[in-house]
């Protein structure tokens, strides 16, 4: 049995390239396969009735060689920044129900 972070890491690839490559590059999302991935891991960020606009808005933020894609070093940016969004969610609420103690 691998070590938890070991696993984490493992994971990430594994998601990475469960949904790359189904249209074009294999190592890379397009718009359309970063929305499934999007949708289908990730739904509880998906907020509002416009997916498609916050599709693009985070494929324009990740897309830091403007390709029109996002590659595994991009992706890991996004997992990146949503779990230190999440990190500090819970450390605030940690906080709060400690001055409410």
């Amino acid at each position: 049995m691998s070590a938890n972070l070991q696993g984490a890491m493992e994971d990430l690839i594994k998601v990475f390239y469960c949904y790359s490559g189904k249209e074009g590059d294999k190592y890379k999302l397009n718009k359309k396969e970063l929305k499934n991935m999007l949708q289908e891991e990730l739904s509880d960020f998906l907020t509002g009735n416009n997916d498609s606009s916050v599709v693009e808005k985070i494929l324009s933020d990740l897309d830091e060689n403007k390709d029109g894609e996002v590659d595994f070093q991009e992706f890991v940016v996004l997992v990146a920044a949503l779990t230190v969004a999440c990190n500090e969610f819970f450390v605030d609420c940690v906080k709060n129900s400690k001055k409410s103690e």
